[in-house]
């Protein structure tokens, strides 16, 4: 059995790069993927950035504001909100703390070639149309690596008090 920690204690004093009053702690990562605990103060953000990756951010605490591409939304504990492979994203928070997993995936190649590995199904989820085992070519783009991407110069739009805080 593993055991691994985050939360208070365990994150990074001065987060993640691209952010301001927001705390991280990595949970794992490795070819398959990165786990990562975000903890948003409050006027807290995660600039506007890109990312090769699908990746999910779970809220768990508390709620805030995320941004996909031109849409923003508020978001509360119990939302999990994807940001799409190479879409500008971020966070923030104003009156409110927020508190996420950050769960990224890499781009998978499925297609069959050279240094392919035949992977159980069950272990991809729902494959539609695939019992028992699908082949996977590992490629250099599916190693992932914490905060990989880039900022952008598209800022969300200021905050705007009529729109209200999560509760």
């Amino acid at each position: 059995m593993e055991i691994r920690r985050f939360g208070i204690g365990q994150r990074r004093p001065d987060g993640p790069p691209g952010t301001h009053n927001v705390h991280g702690a990595l949970i794992d990562s490795g070819p398959h993927g990165v786990v990562a605990e975000l903890a948003l103060a409050r006027h807290a953000t995660i600039e506007m950035h890109s990312n090769p990756n699908t990746t999910w951010f779970v809220v768990i605490e508390g709620g805030g504001f995320v941004t996909v591409g031109s849409e923003r939304a508020r978001v509360f504990a119990g939302e999990a909100v994807q940001w799409p492979a190479g879409v500008p994203h971020g966070a923030s928070t104003e009156l409110s703390e927020m508190r996420a997993i950050v769960v990224e995936f890499p781009v998978a190649d499925l297609a069959l070639g050279p240094g392919a590995a035949i992977v159980d199904a069950r272990a991809l989820g729902d494959v539609e149309g695939t019992p028992g085992s699908v082949a996977v070519t590992p490629a250099a783009s599916t190693v992932v690596a914490p905060a990989d991407g880039h900022l952008v110069d598209e800022r969300p739009a200021p905050y705007d008090p009529r729109h209200g805080e999560p509760r």
